[in-house]
């Protein structure tokens, strides 16, 4: 078999398999599958030997695209118990949005090592409170008022759309922190990260449209081949880690995902750090 077809059928297994692990982590955990899908699709990309400035932006765009298939099945799954609360979301969709544009913005001006670091950096501060918050921790007794909500939506827009998450990696532990129920958090978690998804991804096809150096198989910085690869599994397994979320303690999964982010982080930071000196 040829290198190119041996390399071309390596990129589809292995993001197929990122899409069975990051579609039951949507479902289950509601951190967004996309906090698996960037890491790795970026150092896939690094195997093609796509340009390091490029391959940030195109894991963080395509990243964002996979989130809308899987957000939409995992709406269906916690809908259907009764887990989205409407009206959060009716207060938080504008600002969400608003952060989503910001984030695409300042993604059209920043450079790959910029965007790497970023994902390093809340990685690792996600990573941090998967591994030693105890279940439970709740340091304030209610959300806070209306300006305070309106904050931290759009700060949860714009931090997801530069790390190509669907929102739910910040959305969840946020609103724990306030002592909302956990599992109410990550139902209406995916709603937020479709909020995300849909508008990300366009910005990031029209940041990176006619760009050089781009992979095959690109619309912008959104690589359409990934996207199959990893939609194709993750649409089966996010509403399986649904159901698995209202039946089953996941405690140690989060201590295993805590370890990979800590993994993940640190070798993003190392690669921002080699590029950057």
């Amino acid at each position: 078999m040829p290198a190119s077809i041996t390399l071309l059928t390596t990129f589809a297994l292995v993001l197929g398999l990122v899409g069975c692990v990051s579609g039951f982590l949507a479902g289950l955990l509601g951190v967004g599958g996309g906090i698996v899908v960037v890491p790795v699709l970026y150092h896939v990309l690094g195997v093609f030997d796509v340009d390091p400035a490029l391959r940030a932006h195109i894991a963080v765009g395509t990243s964002l695209a996979t989130i809308i298939p899987t957000s939409i099945q995992s709406i269906r799954a916690h809908k259907a118990k009764g887990a989205v609360d409407a009206d959060l979301l009716k207060l938080w969709s504008p600002f969400v949005a608003i952060g989503v544009v910001i984030g695409v913005v300042i993604a059209a001006y920043a450079s790959g090592p910029i965007l790497t670091a970023v994902f390093a950096v809340v990685a690792a501060v996600v990573a941090l409170y998967m591994l030693f918050t105890r279940e439970g921790w709740h340091p304030f007794k209610g959300l806070p008022r209306r300006a305070g909500q309106a904050g931290m939506a759009t700060a949860i827009g714009t931090i997801s759309t530069l790390m190509g998450i669907g929102g739910g990696t910040l959305t969840v532990p946020a609103l724990s922190i306030f002592s909302y129920p956990v599992r109410r958090a990550v139902g209406t978690a995916s709603v937020v990260g479709l909020i995300i998804a849909l508008p990300g991804t366009i910005g990031y096809i029209i940041n990176g449209w006619g760009k050089a150096g781009l992979p095959v198989f690109s619309l912008g910085y959104v690589n359409l081949g990934g996207l199959v690869a990893i939609v194709f599994t993750s649409m089966w397994f996010a509403p399986l880690g649904a159901r698995t979320a209202h039946s089953v303690e996941p405690r140690t999964l989060r201590m295993l995902f805590g370890i990979f982010l800590t993994i993940t982080s640190a070798k993003m930071m190392f690669d921002t750090y080699r590029f950057m000196f």
